[in-house]
């Protein structure tokens, strides 16, 4: 159920004073704590009960949008539409990023308040003092029943309303009572959970509340009462957590280290990842966050100062490592959940890293044996909590999750594992070392610690499914393709302007989109796409359509090492020769020198693949692929080095743009 700060049918709103409804707001909300936001309810008020007279319905003041932190200026309900009304009092110019505004206040209310799913919604902005608007209403190829947000003056709106009643309007009425009592289920992404997590230790209120999305409150639960236990009975546990691609691991640690964040309690948790453009964004997103919401509260905080808090809620592992490499004291905290434990060093490349990187010469340890030993320095009672992705190693020398089990095994004998039993599949290649593990250690199977549905997007529950049929070269995938396209739109073309002006003509509002290639793509350069190139991954995924360096302006693309735990809304994955669909099976291949060469160490070939399972998993609504067409006059690019594989995701039944 949504809140408001101000409820009232318009016949009752038309008759009640200014000081009235002031008075109302003020007491549901923190409305007149400033004079310009005082003046501005008065302006809107007195327009509204202008331009009502003849109008039957309801209207809601301060309507409110969970996901986003905010609230919509004014809700307004005639016959069978929503109208979604954001104000700018005083404003001469339809600027942009009011736009945006209101048309994201109007799709968050379409894609999660269940109500609105199949309900018109009108955004419309009005800039009081700009210039008169032409009205046009447009409807989007999403046929969804949001149409593109209309703006206006003050002067206009009546008129605006009327145009859009006159063109929509029909005998049907919606129940207001129904509608503000609606479920409202939302997706935040990664960034946007972390943000409301840091500030307000939980994700309640953002985050899907449905039976498939409880998964997640119960795998958290049973962290939390893994910690107690452990605590309560001086105990050292490993928890294993396993999900499909896109179903909340990251948030499940995210969670606990945010409801372990008081230190009194003596159970202080902190999050890790090796991920450095996860750690690297959230960071910087948590920071930004933090400077904006103490300038509210009328403090004055330098950007460093919030990092350096920000900090002790969310490391990069290297760092927490190397700290404890210097100091032989057991870690303040008590709790340490690694992100993507499967994606930690074997014992050749950290010894390696070590030597080189390090001088140190007498390092005997892979990472996860040395991480666990930190915690195992405590003389009590400590808590290891492994989140892990399936099929996710995409860099040499990652040692996938049998590294921690052997280690448990090998040096941690007085260790207890608890495991998801989902654990023995395949795809995390831990069968052997599980069944080795527990003819020496206790090991507790619980299916609490499985995550099973995708909440990476509220549209895309098939969407890992179907990128593992085809990788698996899987027949089923037709039927899983023709379960998501209705709710998840999958396209396939060779013209990569067609597939940017798809990106722009989907994504509304400030939804995200942008490029993402393998980073063994080396021969999209005649594409003016060079991997070589790096980019500024904080920039790319935080900064705005005014920023040349973000993800929107299509220039510059990301590779699987910058995406990874991260999403879009909207994604262009750009094939390249490097992984080649012939003769009904993968071909992998690196490009050295002047050509490509084929790859014949399984472990890199599963890299690759493991490449573009990460790619074509990363978008929340929707996808396009471009295989393109080669040249027949570089032998690097050759059009057999791409159709082939372009026919077999055509023969999934991709439509072909």
């Amino acid at each position: 159920m949504l809140n408001y700060y101000y409820s009232d049918s318009i016949k009752n709103f038309l008759q009640k004073s200014l000081q009235t409804i002031i008075g109302e707001i003020s007491v549901n909300g923190r409305l007149g704590h400033i004079n310009t936001e005082l003046f501005a309810w008065e302006f809107q008020i007195n327009l509204l009960q202008e331009i009502l007279v003849d109008y039957e319905g309801r209207l809601f003041f301060e309507f409110s949008i969970p996901r986003m932190g905010k609230r919509v200026d004014c809700l307004l309900i005639i016959k069978n539409i929503v109208f979604v009304i954001e104000f700018k009092v005083g404003e001469k110019e339809y600027l942009n990023h009011n736009v945006e505004q209101v048309w994201d206040y109007a799709l968050d209310l379409k894609n999660f308040h269940q109500p609105s799913h199949n309900l018109l919604l009108v955004p419309i902005l009005v800039a009081t003092q700009a210039n008169s608007s032409y009205i046009e209403i447009i409807s989007t190829s999403h046929q969804d029943n949001l149409i593109n947000p209309l703006k206006t003056n003050a002067a206009d709106l009546q008129k605006t309303i009327n145009s859009v009643l006159n063109f929509f309007s029909s005998n049907e009425s919606i129940d207001s009572e129904d509608y503000v009592q609606g479920s409202y289920s939302p997706t935040p992404t990664i960034i946007e959970a972390a943000v409301s997590l840091y500030n307000n230790h939980n994700v309640e209120n953002i985050t899907r509340s449905d039976a498939d999305a409880k998964n997640l409150s119960i795998t958290t639960n049973y962290i939390s009462e893994t910690i107690e236990l452990a605590k309560n009975n001086n105990k050292k546990i490993i928890c294993f957590v396993t999900g499909v691609p896109g179903a909340g691991k990251t948030l499940v640690g995210l969670k606990v280290a945010a409801e372990h964040l008081d230190k009194e309690k003596g159970n202080s948790s902190v999050f890790l990842s090796g991920n450095k453009p996860l750690v690297d964004i959230l960071q910087e997103a948590l920071t930004r966050d933090r400077v904006v919401q103490e300038k509210l509260k009328g403090n004055k905080i330098t950007k460093k100062q919030a990092r350096e808090s920000v900090k002790t809620f969310i490391q990069i592992i290297h760092h927490y490592r190397d700290e404890y490499l210097r100091d032989p004291k057991a870690p303040y905290d008590h709790v340490a959940i690694f992100d993507e434990a499967q994606r930690a060093w074997t014992k050749e490349q950290t010894v390696k890293f070590m030597q080189q990187k390090k001088g140190i010469t007498n390092f005997q340890f892979s990472e996860p044996e040395f991480l666990i030993s930190c915690l195992d320095r405590h003389q009590d009672w400590a808590v290891v909590i492994c989140l892990v992705g399936g099929g996710q190693e995409i860099n040499t020398g990652e040692a996938g999750i049998s590294e921690w089990l052997n280690a448990v095994k090998n040096k941690f004998p007085d260790w207890e594992t608890h495991i998801s039993p989902n654990l023995f599949d395949s795809e995390y290649a831990a069968q052997l070392a599980i069944e080795s593990l527990g003819k020496s250690n206790q090991i507790v199977y619980n299916p609490e610690l499985h995550l099973s549905v995708s909440m990476r997007s509220f549209r895309a529950e098939h969407l890992s499914k179907l990128v593992k049929q085809i990788l698996d070269i899987d027949d089923n995938s037709q039927q899983t393709l023709l379960d998501l396209q209705d709710k998840y739109p999958v396209v396939l073309t060779r013209d990569l302007n067609k597939a940017k002006d798809w990106l722009k003509e989907k994504a509304r509002g400030s939804e995200r989109y942008g490029l993402v290639v393998s980073s063994q793509a080396y021969r999209l350069k005649p594409l003016a796409i060079d991997v070589k190139t790096p980019i500024n991954h904080v920039n790319w995924f935080l900064d705005d359509k005014n920023d040349i360096r973000s993800s929107y302006f299509l220039e510059d693309v990301a590779t699987e090492f910058q995406v990874q735990g991260l999403e879009l809304d909207w994604s262009c994955v750009i094939w390249d020769g490097d992984l080649r669909f012939v003769n009904n099976e993968w071909k992998s291949y690196s490009f050295v020198g002047s050509k490509w060469q084929n790859i014949h160490k399984d472990v890199r070939k599963k890299y690759l693949l493991n490449a573009y399972r990460v790619l074509l998993t990363r978008s929340r609504q929707g996808m396009i692929i471009v295989v393109p067409e080669g040249n027949p006059e570089d032998h690097t690019r050759l059009p057999e080095f791409y159709n082939s594989t372009f026919e077999y995701l055509k023969s999934i039944g991709f439509e072909i743009l």
